[in-house]
């Protein structure tokens, strides 16, 4: 990747049994401008997003962008979830994770499965959140009317039009968060940044060049 910088490492979080798996890419010349958490699916990995060229993509945006893999799934295979699929994961596990690369205050993305641990960090620290990408996530419906509106944090919807399971449900429960905008990728199923990449992309750093 010309002119950014990738790198691979572990981090261990103390409520798993085993390090937790990250790529990370970071400007090639300067101070990096924000930090940025990627997470990812239940199918997915960080891998995913190096080879559609997200970490590339932010890094040259002058961002440090970090892609973790979650416990039990990618290169972290042997790190125990906190919690089964599907449940609220302790809203400590991310605050730890982000302490521990230094990557507070963060701008969370969070497709689908991640909604686990995501929503749960959002809402008891949103101070450490510097914004919320959301992309379809898991968990929408667990968090209360009351909670959403809680939150300040600027907030961008993702979903695309084609992703009957998660994409109109997320998005109705999402637009709680007062802070919020919504981004509706056509053509696009669930993991719609797999999809159409540059369109991501450039919803993407449009967003994050106004933060």
């Amino acid at each position: 990747m010309s002119g950014v910088e990738v790198t691979e490492g572990t981090v261990q979080v103390g409520s798993c049994s085993a390090p937790l798996f990250y790529r990370q890419s970071s400007p090639a010349c300067g101070e990096a401008k924000m930090s940025v958490l990627l997470l990812h699916g239940i199918r997915f990995s960080s891998e995913n997003w190096l080879n559609i060229g997200t970490l590339e993509t932010l890094a040259k945006a002058g961002c440090r962008a970090v892609a973790i893999d979650l416990p039990g799934l990618g290169q972290s295979k042997s790190a125990v979830a906190p919690v089964e699929v599907g449940q609220l994961a302790p809203a400590g596990f991310l605050k730890e994770v982000c302490e521990r690369l230094n990557l507070s205050p963060v701008v969370v993305i969070s497709p689908s499965l991640s909604g686990m641990y995501s929503l749960p960090f959002l809402l008891e620290h949103q101070s450490l959140v510097r914004a919320y990408i959301p992309v379809a996530p898991i968990c929408t419906d667990k968090i209360k009317a009351e909670q959403y509106q809680s939150v300040k944090v600027q907030t961008l919807i993702v979903y695309g039009d084609q992703d009957a399971q998660f994409g109109e449900v997320s998005r109705q429960n999402l637009s709680q968060l007062p802070n919020h905008r919504v981004a509706v990728m056509k053509g696009a199923g669930h993991p719609c940044y797999l999809d159409d990449p540059d369109t991501w992309h450039k919803l993407l750093t449009d967003f994050l060049a106004g933060l």
